[in-house]
């Protein structure tokens, strides 16, 4: 899957909120609001079908200085990507002032993707009260860019010992993207190039972040992708939309077996 997204950086967040919102209705998607963040809002969006579906939630944007991830998502509402195969939840710009500024933190200087356990910001605590009104995902992933990786990776959450797709999804990364060959990535040790799976319970962690929420809220099975910021932004997108792809497909194929 190659993007046809904009790849341009400095779009301004009012302006790719409004192109979310607009795709989504084209496609059908129920859009709601939790809020709003420096007078842009704060966009949940949903489609359900008929019969039994797998549930799937795709985040983004949660670090303003990491623009790839909601440009993937915009890319893929606009092309109409989101169809009968899934029930899907999408919150692709949950930090708009970030976005805004270029920075990791929102306009308060907070990280929010570690305001999860006991929710400080307005952006947190609307989210996590929308998300408790959603039925548990089968399939959650958390869209990321890492400014000091070398190549691509991920984090995987997976309780219940489903059948992985990790490696699949890095095998097909690895067409558009490198993937990191460090044996230590983001101060951990990997299980596997480019995969890392945390064995400490997450859950006694001081400080949660966004996958761990997913967790706690009974996601079956969670990633957080990342892709290398020092590549090009059409590069980052295109593996974002890989990852998405392939870790789609398989938990289609598993709510059929």
């Amino acid at each position: 899957m190659h993007s046809a997204a904009p790849v341009k950086d400095s779009f301004p967040p009012a302006e790719l909120a409004a192109r979310l919102e607009t795709a989504a209705r084209v496609q059908c998607f129920q859009v709601e609001t939790f809020g709003t963040a420096g007078g842009v809002p704060l966009l949940a969006l949903s489609r359900r079908s008929s019969g039994v579906k797998p549930r799937i939630y795709l985040s983004a944007g949660i670090h303003g200085d990491e623009p790839a991830p909601p440009l993937a998502l915009l890319d893929l509402l606009e092309r109409g990507w989101f169809d009968d195969r899934a029930v899907w939840f999408l919150c692709p710009l949950l930090n708009p002032t970030g976005f805004a500024q270029g920075t990791r933190e929102n306009a308060d200087g907070i990280d929010l993707n570690r305001d999860f356990k006991s929710p400080r910001t307005a952006e947190i605590r609307g989210h996590v009260a929308w998300l408790g009104r959603q039925p548990a995902p089968d399939l959650a992933m958390c869209l990321h860019e890492d400014w000091e990786a070398t190549g691509f990776y991920l984090y995987e959450l997976n309780a219940l010992g489903l059948l992985s797709p990790a490696r699949a999804i890095l095998e097909a990364v690895a067409t558009v993207c490198p993937v990191d060959g460090a044996t230590l990535i983001d101060g951990r040790a990997i299980d596997e190039p480019g995969i890392i799976r945390p064995v400490a319970d997450p859950l006694l962690r001081d400080s949660w972040p966004e996958s761990i929420y997913l967790r706690h809220q009974h996601a079956r099975l969670g990633y957080t992708v990342e892709s290398p910021s020092a590549l090009p932004l059409a590069t980052r997108i295109a593996a974002l939309q890989q990852a998405v792809a392939v870790a789609v497909e398989a938990t289609v194929r598993r709510g059929r077996a």
